[in-house]
């Protein structure tokens, strides 16, 4: 059984600095986590010595998923007020991960009046159209022209942050990496440089949030998204701040890669802020 009490670490880790809060989490409450357990997910966090957690459970409105369900927000904001009450020592915010918010005003609009979130993540997850849209978790292994497919991605991206979508932290920037075709050359950032400063530099205009999203410790070169080089230019076209998350979907995934990433946004420039669940900032 998992302790409710934050775990000692051993004696040579004494003077290792702590994890940074997880600001991505999904549980039982997002349509694809059915592994997830929030008040499991919460005592890990204190197991692992965090200093909080942003559950942010997906809200998505495409025609792709299949398996989605609408997300319950009264059940949910209920679920992590009982575990905010179990759990006293670990600070929990209520987040919400939007999927392509640009793509549907209204319905996000109608989403954030059901409760008072303290942090919303903007995700591009699909390009295409409502109605026709295409999951990059799907097309994406099995693409002929992986490259061509992360420009349409960039490119989207762009389109949803220099949109009017309410949303604080742009989530996971080169999402579709993730899921690089493994016959594929390796995936090569500098051939996206142009995109990716357009999009970091228009982030940075509207004051967002940078994620740098470990993909629950998938080796960082398909899962640090973005890795050490997006993040370098973020620094140089203006970014002011960034979030740390794992996109855990079930407990033991959480701050998964949390080390490495750490090392990576320390080494571009951002420092931890006073409170531990505050961005971190240049």
């Amino acid at each position: 059984m998992t302790s409710q009490k934050q775990a000692h670490p051993p004696a040579d880790a004494a003077e290792a600095p702590p994890l940074p809060a997880d600001g991505h989490v999904h549980t039982e409450y997002s349509w694809d986590a059915s592994r997830g357990d929030m008040a499991a997910t919460c005592a890990r966090a204190l197991d692992l010595g965090l200093p909080g957690i942003v559950i942010t459970e997906h809200s998505d409105f495409v025609h792709a998923f299949q398996e989605q369900r609408p997300l319950d927000v009264a059940g949910y904001a209920e679920a992590v007020e009982r575990c905010r009450q179990r759990f006293p020592d670990l600070k929990i915010l209520l987040g919400v991960e939007v999927g392509e918010p640009h793509w549907f005003p209204d319905e996000v609009r109608r989403l954030l009046e059901q409760a008072s979130f303290d942090r919303v993540l903007g995700s591009v997850h699909c390009v295409g159209s409502p109605e026709n849209a295409i999951d990059w978790s799907q097309s994406m292994p099995v693409a002929p022209n992986p490259a061509e497919r992360m420009r349409l991605h960039l490119a989207e991206t762009l389109k949803l942050i220099e949109s009017d979508a309410p949303f604080h932290v742009f989530a996971h920037l080169d999402y579709p990496k993730r899921y690089w075709p493994k016959a594929a050359a390796a995936y090569d950032e500098t051939e996206h440089e142009e995109q990716y400063r357009a999009v970091l530099r228009a982030a940075a205009r509207r004051g967002s949030v940078l994620e740098v999203n470990s993909t629950r410790g998938m080796a960082p070169a398909t899962g640090l998204c973005p890795g050490p080089l997006p993040l370098k230019w973020w620094r140089e076209e203006g970014g002011e701040a960034v979030a740390f998350g794992s996109d855990a979907h079930s407990p033991d995934a959480l701050a998964k890669g949390f080390e490495h990433a750490r090392h990576v946004v320390e080494a571009a420039g951002f420092k931890p802020a006073k409170d531990p669940l505050d961005f971190w900032r240049r």
